[in-house]
């Protein structure tokens, strides 16, 4: 809410509060932004001095300011003081922080359709609570809508009446604004909570759309469209445009209550909120670029190579997925009956790939690993070998030598056979010898 200097002629005090700024001025008088000795901070609405020397409307103001202290809900702002008695009444409520709707949507523009929805939901559950009070807010429009941190708070209850009172405050002077008003409330007829109903829905197709829905004029224009042509409603979203129309009908009885806008409008929020979440994710993951059949499997491979597993991981599982994830689906894992897809790695080349039993490939890494063990345990076994035959080879040429020189000696000391033994008796040359 922009803020100005104190004028001259502006109050310093009021009551108990000291004023710091102006907020701005309306037809009733000017709304100041004070503070108390404990520094709560209030908006401070101080009467016109033409219209407190008005008796019957200082009557009216004390009905209007007891009920307006019956109210409860947190999207109003609530009365904080008031001082009917004064030369000059005036009220104070809690001050809100935040731009009101109107000054939101001039300068960004139109609200989303969730938004929408959810701010329509909070003003018609403060609208229940002006209602159970027995108050009519009778001039609900954007610039009377703040937006708080806390969520859109009603202010401005400074033209509200009892519910049946009358919209007349002279003969042919319809109190409220041109747009916004409903029929009832040109036509001069008694007020309802249907009344603020109607405004509300002008409200919510003017966030939607950044335009109120009978266009723009003079007072008398807008006036006679509110009361003789239909709204205008284009670029309400659909999700709007039904309830919408249904606040705007002319008839009073054929709209909705508040509290049947409060729940339509809480669960349209939700699901627009809902279909936002869902969409974000898709645009996030490639939606309809992801690569499909043949490129999907090429892709999982590729994503498998990425990340390698550490030491002592244990080989990747059948489906592709790690323990405590969501199983892969069978047609990204399935090989395509058409022919052997070629995977690559990460470094470009072809991985081996098993077909017929639908596990996917074997990490390119691991079977490298397992080679170079089993190359190194072959060579290992291998030097083995060949060291105990080099061991046993001396040994055994050292027997078969021994074996030969006792040969030899059985030879030379071999007994003599029975032609020798007769040699040597009959004198034989074996015997010279």
């Amino acid at each position: 809410m922009a803020m100005m200097r104190l004028r001259r002629e502006d109050p310093r005090v009021v009551g108990s509060f000291r004023l710091h700024r102006r907020l701005g001025a309306g037809g009733m008088g000017v709304v100041y932004l004070g503070s108390d000795k404990r520094g709560q901070r209030v908006a401070l609405k101080v009467i016109r001095p033409d219209l407190a020397e008005d008796q019957e409307f200082r009557s009216r103001f004390a009905r209007e300011v007891s009920a307006a202290r019956r109210i409860r809900g947190g999207c109003t702002a609530r009365l904080v003081a008031a001082d009917l008695e004064a030369d000059r009444p005036w009220f104070a409520t809690q001050y809100v922080p935040g731009p009101s709707l109107h000054d939101k949507v001039a300068e960004e523009g139109a609200l989303s359709a969730a938004d929408v929805a959810a701010v329509g939901a909070a003003l018609s559950e403060g609208l229940v609570a002006v209602h159970e009070a027995g108050v009519v807010h009778r001039d609900l429009k954007p610039s009377n809508i703040l937006l708080s941190p806390k969520g859109p708070r009603i202010i401005d209850f400074g033209i509200a009446w009892a519910t049946g009172a009358s919209t007349l405050t002279h003969v042919g002077t319809a109190v409220g604004s041109p747009g916004f008003l409903a029929p009832e409330q040109v036509r001069g007829a008694a007020v309802t909570p249907a009344t603020d109903v109607f405004s509300l829905g002008a409200t919510l197709a003017y966030a939607a759309t950044g335009d109120s829905p009978f266009g723009h004029g003079s007072s008398e224009v807008m006036l006679y469209r509110v009361v003789h042509e239909d709204p205008q409603l284009h670029g309400v979203p659909d999700a709007l445009a039904p309830l919408v129309r249904a606040c705007l009908a002319k008839d009073p009885e054929e709209r909705p209550s508040t509290l049947q806008l409060s729940l339509r409008l809480k669960e349209i929020a939700t699901r627009e909120a809902q279909g936002l979440v869902d969409a974000r994710p898709t645009a996030q993951s490639g939606g309809p670029d992801r690569p499909t059949g043949r490129l999907a499997e090429q892709y999982a491979d590729q994503r498998t190579v990425r990340r390698p597993p550490g030491p002592g991981t244990p080989p990747p599982r059948s489906n592709g997925s790690r323990p405590g994830s969501r199983p892969t689906p069978v047609q990204r894992t399935a090989p395509r009956s058409g022919g052997r897809p070629a995977p690559r790695s990460g470094a470009g080349r072809p991985a081996p790939r098993t077909t017929g039993t639908g596990r996917r490939p074997a990490n390119p890494r691991l079977l490298r690993q397992r080679l170079f063990v089993f190359v190194v345990v072959t060579l290992l076994v291998a030097l083995g070998i060949a060291a105990a035959q080099g061991c046993q080879g001396p040994a055994r040429g050292l027997d078969r030598g021994d074996m030969r020189r006792e040969v030899g000696q059985e030879r030379l000391y071999a007994p003599p056979t029975g032609e020798a033994m007769a040699d040597r008796h009959a004198g034989g040359p074996s015997a010279a010898g």
